[in-house]
Protein backbone atom coordinates (compact mmCIF):
# COMPACT_ATOMS: atom_id res chain seq x y z
CA UNK A 1 0.00 0.00 0.00
CA UNK A 2 1.28 3.44 -0.90
CA UNK A 3 1.73 5.68 2.14
CA UNK A 4 -0.29 8.85 2.78
CA UNK A 5 2.88 10.92 2.58
CA UNK A 6 3.59 9.63 -0.93
CA UNK A 7 0.00 10.39 -1.99
CA UNK A 8 0.36 14.00 -0.81
CA UNK A 9 3.59 14.35 -2.79
CA UNK A 10 1.97 12.64 -5.77
CA UNK A 11 -0.90 15.13 -5.81
CA UNK A 12 1.50 18.02 -5.31
CA UNK A 13 3.31 16.90 -8.46
CA UNK A 14 0.51 15.71 -10.72
CA UNK A 15 -2.19 18.36 -10.19
CA UNK A 16 -0.05 21.36 -11.25
CA UNK A 17 1.47 19.38 -14.12
CA UNK A 18 -1.88 18.17 -15.47
CA UNK A 19 -3.87 21.38 -15.03
CA UNK A 20 -1.17 23.71 -16.40
CA UNK A 21 -1.43 25.05 -19.96
CA UNK A 22 0.18 22.91 -22.62
CA UNK A 23 -0.50 21.27 -25.97
CA UNK A 24 -2.99 18.75 -24.57
CA UNK A 25 -5.05 21.24 -22.58
CA UNK A 26 -5.05 23.69 -25.47
CA UNK A 27 -6.51 21.04 -27.77
CA UNK A 28 -9.08 20.04 -25.13
CA UNK A 29 -10.20 23.66 -24.64
CA UNK A 30 -10.33 24.18 -28.39
CA UNK A 31 -12.45 21.06 -28.88
CA UNK A 32 -14.75 22.13 -26.04
CA UNK A 33 -15.22 25.53 -27.63
CA UNK A 34 -15.95 24.08 -31.05
CA UNK A 35 -17.99 20.98 -30.19
CA UNK A 36 -19.10 21.41 -26.56
CA UNK A 37 -18.55 18.92 -23.74
CA UNK A 38 -20.76 16.24 -25.31
CA UNK A 39 -19.16 16.56 -28.74
CA UNK A 40 -15.69 16.40 -27.20
CA UNK A 41 -16.37 13.20 -25.21
CA UNK A 42 -14.94 10.71 -27.76
CA UNK A 43 -11.75 12.75 -28.06
CA UNK A 44 -11.51 13.17 -24.28
CA UNK A 45 -12.03 9.43 -23.66
CA UNK A 46 -9.28 8.63 -26.18
CA UNK A 47 -7.06 11.19 -24.47
CA UNK A 48 -7.55 9.59 -21.04
CA UNK A 49 -7.28 6.03 -22.39
CA UNK A 50 -3.87 6.92 -23.82
CA UNK A 51 -2.83 8.39 -20.47
CA UNK A 52 -3.75 5.11 -18.77
CA UNK A 53 -1.87 3.10 -21.42
CA UNK A 54 1.26 5.21 -20.98
CA UNK A 55 1.05 4.89 -17.20
CA UNK A 56 0.87 1.11 -17.45
CA UNK A 57 3.75 0.94 -19.94
CA UNK A 58 6.02 3.27 -17.99
CA UNK A 59 5.04 1.81 -14.63
CA UNK A 60 5.82 -1.73 -15.74
CA UNK A 61 9.29 -0.74 -16.86
CA UNK A 62 9.28 0.52 -20.41
CA UNK A 63 10.35 3.93 -19.12
CA UNK A 64 13.73 2.55 -18.06
CA UNK A 65 14.29 1.17 -21.54
CA UNK A 66 13.22 4.40 -23.24
CA UNK A 67 15.54 6.48 -21.05
CA UNK A 68 18.38 4.90 -23.00
CA UNK A 69 16.90 6.12 -26.29
CA UNK A 70 17.15 9.93 -26.27
CA UNK A 71 16.34 10.03 -29.99
CA UNK A 72 12.78 8.96 -29.09
CA UNK A 73 12.15 12.38 -27.56
CA UNK A 74 12.90 14.01 -30.93
CA UNK A 75 10.63 11.56 -32.73
CA UNK A 76 7.80 12.41 -30.32
CA UNK A 77 8.48 16.13 -30.62
CA UNK A 78 8.33 16.23 -34.41
CA UNK A 79 5.45 13.78 -34.55
CA UNK A 80 3.57 16.10 -32.22
CA UNK A 81 4.37 19.11 -34.41
CA UNK A 82 3.03 17.32 -37.49
CA UNK A 83 -0.11 16.23 -35.62
CA UNK A 84 -0.79 19.75 -34.29
CA UNK A 85 -0.34 21.21 -37.76
CA UNK A 86 -2.80 18.65 -39.14
CA UNK A 87 -5.31 19.75 -36.48
CA UNK A 88 -4.72 23.38 -37.50
CA UNK A 89 -5.39 22.45 -41.11
CA UNK A 90 -8.64 20.74 -40.07
CA UNK A 91 -9.82 23.87 -38.26
CA UNK A 92 -8.85 26.12 -41.18
CA UNK A 93 -10.65 23.82 -43.60
CA UNK A 94 -13.75 23.71 -41.39
CA UNK A 95 -13.80 27.51 -41.22
CA UNK A 96 -13.95 27.69 -45.03
CA UNK A 97 -17.37 26.01 -44.97
CA UNK A 98 -20.33 26.49 -42.66
CA UNK A 99 -23.10 24.62 -40.90
CA UNK A 100 -23.39 21.32 -39.09
CA UNK A 101 -21.73 19.33 -41.88
CA UNK A 102 -18.38 21.02 -41.39
CA UNK A 103 -18.64 20.65 -37.61
CA UNK A 104 -19.36 16.94 -37.90
CA UNK A 105 -16.55 16.31 -40.35
CA UNK A 106 -14.02 18.25 -38.28
CA UNK A 107 -15.01 16.65 -34.97
CA UNK A 108 -12.18 15.00 -33.08
CA UNK A 109 -12.72 11.33 -32.22
CA UNK A 110 -11.30 8.65 -29.94
CA UNK A 111 -8.34 7.95 -32.23
CA UNK A 112 -7.36 11.61 -32.32
CA UNK A 113 -7.40 11.61 -28.52
CA UNK A 114 -5.02 8.66 -28.47
CA UNK A 115 -2.69 10.45 -30.90
CA UNK A 116 -2.79 13.72 -28.96
CA UNK A 117 -1.29 11.95 -25.95
CA UNK A 118 0.97 9.50 -27.78
CA UNK A 119 2.69 12.36 -29.63
CA UNK A 120 2.91 14.75 -26.67
CA UNK A 121 6.45 14.87 -25.22
CA UNK A 122 5.23 16.74 -22.12
CA UNK A 123 2.94 13.88 -21.14
CA UNK A 124 5.63 11.24 -21.73
CA UNK A 125 8.10 13.18 -19.60
CA UNK A 126 5.54 13.85 -16.87
CA UNK A 127 4.53 10.19 -16.55
CA UNK A 128 8.13 8.97 -16.69
CA UNK A 129 9.12 11.34 -13.87
CA UNK A 130 6.01 10.41 -11.91
CA UNK A 131 6.87 6.72 -11.87
CA UNK A 132 10.56 7.28 -11.26
CA UNK A 133 9.70 9.36 -8.19
CA UNK A 134 6.77 7.49 -6.65
CA UNK A 135 7.40 3.79 -7.32
CA UNK A 136 9.07 2.00 -4.42
CA UNK A 137 11.30 -0.82 -5.84
CA UNK A 138 11.03 -2.74 -2.58
CA UNK A 139 7.26 -3.19 -2.96
CA UNK A 140 5.02 -4.85 -5.52
CA UNK A 141 5.46 -3.00 -8.81
CA UNK A 142 2.17 -4.10 -10.38
CA UNK A 143 0.11 -3.05 -7.36
CA UNK A 144 1.82 0.34 -7.16
CA UNK A 145 1.50 0.86 -10.89
CA UNK A 146 -2.22 0.11 -10.75
CA UNK A 147 -2.76 2.47 -7.82
CA UNK A 148 -0.75 5.32 -9.34
CA UNK A 149 -2.42 4.83 -12.72
CA UNK A 150 -5.90 4.98 -11.18
CA UNK A 151 -4.96 8.09 -9.19
CA UNK A 152 -3.43 9.74 -12.26
CA UNK A 153 -6.59 9.04 -14.26
CA UNK A 154 -8.70 10.63 -11.51
CA UNK A 155 -6.45 13.72 -11.49
CA UNK A 156 -6.60 13.93 -15.30
CA UNK A 157 -10.40 13.69 -15.42
CA UNK A 158 -10.76 16.34 -12.71
CA UNK A 159 -8.21 18.71 -14.28
CA UNK A 160 -9.12 18.28 -17.94
CA UNK A 161 -12.86 18.83 -17.56
CA UNK A 162 -12.50 22.54 -16.64
CA UNK A 163 -10.48 23.10 -19.83
CA UNK A 164 -13.19 21.50 -21.97
CA UNK A 165 -16.05 23.18 -20.15
CA UNK A 166 -14.24 26.51 -20.14
CA UNK A 167 -13.79 26.27 -23.89
CA UNK A 168 -17.49 25.54 -24.30
CA UNK A 169 -18.52 28.28 -21.88
CA UNK A 170 -16.39 31.00 -23.42
CA UNK A 171 -16.37 30.09 -27.10
CA UNK A 172 -19.45 27.91 -27.45
CA UNK A 173 -21.82 30.89 -27.25
CA UNK A 174 -20.93 32.02 -30.74
CA UNK A 175 -22.81 30.01 -33.39
CA UNK A 176 -23.25 32.36 -36.31
CA UNK A 177 -21.51 31.48 -39.57
CA UNK A 178 -19.11 34.40 -39.11
CA UNK A 179 -18.36 33.42 -35.49
CA UNK A 180 -17.67 29.82 -36.49
CA UNK A 181 -15.34 31.00 -39.24
CA UNK A 182 -13.47 33.22 -36.76
CA UNK A 183 -13.29 30.32 -34.29
CA UNK A 184 -11.87 28.02 -36.97
CA UNK A 185 -9.13 30.49 -37.82
CA UNK A 186 -8.46 31.25 -34.14
CA UNK A 187 -8.26 27.57 -33.19
CA UNK A 188 -6.08 26.83 -36.19
CA UNK A 189 -3.75 29.67 -35.20
CA UNK A 190 -3.64 28.31 -31.63
CA UNK A 191 -2.62 24.89 -32.94
CA UNK A 192 0.15 26.47 -35.02
CA UNK A 193 1.35 28.43 -31.98
CA UNK A 194 1.41 25.27 -29.85
CA UNK A 195 3.23 23.39 -32.64
CA UNK A 196 5.85 26.17 -32.74
CA UNK A 197 6.23 26.00 -28.96
CA UNK A 198 6.70 22.21 -29.08
CA UNK A 199 9.20 22.52 -31.93
CA UNK A 200 11.37 25.26 -30.49
CA UNK A 201 10.91 25.13 -26.69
Amino acid sequence: MISAEVWVLFLGYTVPMVVSPGPGNTVLATAGGRFGVRGTMPFWMGFEAANVALCLLYGIGLGRVLQGLPALHQVLRWGSVVYLLSLAWGFFRASATSGETSDASARLGFGEGLLAVALNPKIHSMILVMFSQFLDPSRGMFSQTAQLTAAFLAVCMACHFPWIYGGQLILGRFHSERALRIQGWTFGACMIAVAAWVAFA
